[in-house]
C-alpha cells in the first residue's frame, strides 16, 4: 500500500464549541487545585462559562467565572488565565494568544445559610 504525502492526506477542523468546553474544564481545574478551592460554590451556576474564536489555528478565549469573596481575585484570575491557555495548547494543540477573565459574580460563604432574612 502506497503512503499518502502530507498535503494530500486532509485536514483537521475542531470546532469553536469543543475548544470552549476544553476551556471551562481548565478553568474548573485550576479552580479546584487553588488556595481557595476549598471555598467555591458547587453547582452549576458556579460551573465556568467559555466562549471561544478560533482563527488560523489559534484560539482567543473569553471566560466567565464565580469567584469566592473575600480572595485574591487577582491571584486567581492570573492562575486561571495560565492554566487555560496551557491546557488547550496540551489538548487540542491550537496556540492561545489571549484568554480573557471576567468576574461575573462573587460568592460569600456567609450566604450559603439556609436560614431566610438578610444578611448583615
Amino acid at each position: 500500500m502506497a503512503v499518502v504525502p502530507p498535503s494530500e492526506r486532509g485536514g483537521l477542523r475542531i470546532a469553536d464549541r469543543v475548544v470552549a468546553k476544553v476551556a471551562a474544564r481548565a478553568a474548573r481545574e485550576a479552580l479546584r487545585t487553588g488556595p481557595e478551592a476549598d471555598r467555591l460554590p458547587g453547582g452549576k451556576r458556579a460551573a465556568p462559562q467559555a466562549t471561544v474564536t478560533v482563527r488560523n489555528g489559534s484560539a482567543r478565549v473569553k471566560l466567565s467565572l464565580t469567584l469566592p469573596y473575600p480572595s485574591d481575585l487577582a491571584a486567581q484570575c492570573l492562575a486561571v488565565r495560565a492554566h487555560v491557555a496551557s491546557r488547550v495548547t496540551e489538548l487540542v494543540g491550537m496556540e492561545v494568544p489571549e484568554v480573557a477573565v471576567g468576574v461575573d459574580r462573587l460568592h460569600s460563604p456567609h450566604l450559603d445559610s439556609t436560614a431566610p432574612g438578610r444578611v448583615r
